[in-house]
């Protein structure tokens, strides 16, 4: 079958998508309430639900496009000149947890910077340099699967190679494999760094081969996957693994112009009294320097300090160099794009173009708020409820994870440990749940007040539980959350239209027949032309005899305000059918 692509702009109405999609509007509004989206004919759902509702439909020939908009040229990837020259190369470090991904890249970094400096720096700035052969390196420090896909949603290509980290003496585990899948989708060179070979029980060959069974063959087996075997903690070959990477990246051609408005990526913003928003970007293009003007989403600024991820003074940043700046009149967002603007005016004018722009889709679209949303992924992509468990004893440990996988979800949710272990929650327990959405549980530990800071910042649940059974209770509720809603409509009525006296654009005046049950203020109903339905609306007043009234029943002849969100049209001899619809949450 031949493809068919439906181009939309900000959003479309629910009857629009039908026709497009050839299909009664009745069947898309069917699969909508199956999804917990209670949406009426007129109303407008957005780019992202219109393409989950065609899957569930199961229309693979039909593609759903969303229209660019000029006004954001910064969507679109930039063709290199002729003259743009080498850039460093863009490096995270990934890999399974407790398998040593901190302190390796604590020792390159005391390796890698003056004395005194390596300290604070992981703490309080995501992303760094260091130099090996003269030559400067950008790495990412744990930014984690959740921030990567936020930016590639912005048509951002953050890094360009992933060193993923593998302990000697546990081999490939379940968030390496993740960290291999993740580096793959986002097409990024990847090298291995078989970790912790100064341990007694490190097994370098077994390590390989579990790599293999990934679909990364080492180069040493014939195969085309760089692997350096390490240790973290004594620093033994890393030398050899910057030189892998600055090989990896002398054949990728990394390249980026100078002599171009600057732009590039939003990595991390947050407020601090008296300096306002703090900003750290990565420069992606141009030069990027003290007194620019730039934009952001809908915010803007002029760069007013720039500090280097040593928290130096810098006057100028060029392509692939990690900044902390101050300026901008609003914390930009994560992951927004961020451009050069010729002066305050421009950049003023480009802010606000896109918060219109923003605000004009938001109030277009009745069916893009994160609830309704929320109730597709939650049938669909969260059928999994995923947890890492802290506790202060191995018994306790033990009973908290065997007492969850107790709890009976009726096959509909999926218990995941994703991670567990014995004492205070910690750092790499928040970057562990920052892959996917995951709810942190402590029992009898506590939650450092550095560790709580970082999870507010991350968004990552923490819950901390004293007695077991309120911490299954809780759990529970949460699995409940992920069910998909039941929705019931209940006939209550039906009128036939016997006059029409007033129609205007979001309200009509009508008359008719109640043939049966009752009709009341608040309830919903349907438009109802030669058995076709075209259109629902609110019911926001009945009168009978000119007398406003509470109900009329079966028999009687009444006067109906009616209240539409578009204008509809209302015929004598349409009939209306009254109904209420009801959302219920489903419980295990």
């Amino acid at each position: 079958m031949e493809e068919k692509i439906i181009t939309i702009s900000g959003s479309i109405t629910v009857d629009e998508l039908a026709k497009s999609l050839n299909l009664p509007v009745t069947t898309l509004i069917g699969e909508l309430f199956k999804n917990g989206i209670v949406a009426t004919i007129n109303q407008h759902i957005d780019h992202e639900t219109a393409t989950i509702i065609v899957e569930e439909l199961g229309l693979t020939h039909v593609k759903i496009e969303k229209k660019s908009r000029d006004q954001k040229p910064s969507s679109k990837k930039r063709e290199l000149s002729d003259h743009a020259t080498s850039r460093p190369p863009i490096v995270a470090v990934m890999g399974h947890v407790d398998h040593g991904k901190t302190t390796l890249l604590d020792t390159l970094l005391s390796k890698k910077t003056a004395a005194g400096e390596a300290g604070g720096i992981t703490q309080h700035i995501s992303a760094y340099q260091v130099e090996h052969a003269k030559r400067l390196i950008t790495f990412l420090d744990t930014p984690g699967h959740e921030a990567f896909a936020a930016l590639r949603q912005h048509s951002a290509v953050l890094t360009d190679i992933v060193i993923i980290v593998v302990a000697a003496d546990d081999g490939v585990k379940p968030q390496t494999v993740e960290a291999i899948k993740f580096a793959e989708s986002a097409n990024a060179k990847i090298i291995v760094a078989i970790n912790k070979i100064d341990k007694p029980a490190a097994d370098i060959p077994r390590t390989m081969a579990s790599l293999v069974e990934h679909g990364l063959n080492p180069e040493e087996w014939n195969g085309d996957t760089i692997v350096v075997p390490v240790s973290g903690k004594t620093g033994e070959n890393l030398e050899k693994l910057l030189d892998m990477v600055l090989l990896a990246a002398d054949i990728e051609d990394l390249r980026a112009d100078n002599d171009v408005p600057a732009e590039g990526l939003v990595i991390e913003s947050h407020m601090e009294i008296g300096k306002g928003s703090v900003v750290k970007l990565l420069v992606e293009q141009g030069i990027l320097k003290v007194g620019d003007f730039i934009v952001a989403g809908r915010t803007y600024g002029k760069v007013r300090t720039m500090l280097d991820f040593r928290g130096k003074p810098k006057g100028k940043a060029t392509p692939s160099t990690p900044v902390t700046i101050t300026g901008f009149k609003e914390l930009p967002k994560f992951g927004d794009h961020f451009d050069q603007a010729s002066d305050e005016k421009t950049a003023r004018k480009l802010a606000a173009q896109a918060a219109i722009d923003l605000e004009k889709e938001a109030a277009s679209t009745n069916v893009t708020s994160s609830d309704l949303l929320k109730l597709i992924s939650q049938k669909h992509d969260s059928a999994t409820f995923n947890v890492i468990i802290k506790a202060d004893v191995i018994g306790s440990l033990t009973s908290v994870i065997d007492s969850l996988k107790m709890i009976d979800t009726k096959g509909e949710v999926a218990l995941s440990v994703v991670g567990s272990g014995i004492g205070n929650i910690s750092e790499n327990d928040i970057h562990l749940a920052a892959g996917t959405p995951t709810i942190i549980y402590g029992f009898n530990v506590d939650l450092p007040p550095a560790i709580k800071r970082l999870a507010a910042r991350d968004r990552i649940e923490v819950k901390m539980f004293e007695v077991i059974y309120e911490l299954l209770d809780d759990a529970k509720s949460s699995m409940e959350d992920l069910l998909a809603p039941e929705v019931t409509e209940t006939e209550t009525g039906e009128l036939v239209v016997r006059g029409v006296f007033r129609t205007v654009r979001e309200e009509i005046i009508a008359g008719g027949e109640m043939l049966k049950g009752k009709v009341t203020q608040g309830t919903l109903a349907r438009i109802v032309r030669k058995k076709e339905p075209i259109a629902e609306v609110e019911v926001s007043s009945v009168q009978r005899e000119k007398i406003e009234t509470k109900e009329a029943v079966e028999g009687e002849m009444c006067g109906l305000s009616l209240k539409t969100q578009k204008k509809v049209t209302i015929e004598v001899g349409d009939h209306l059918i009254f109904f209420n619809r009801e959302i219920k949450r489903k419980k295990l």
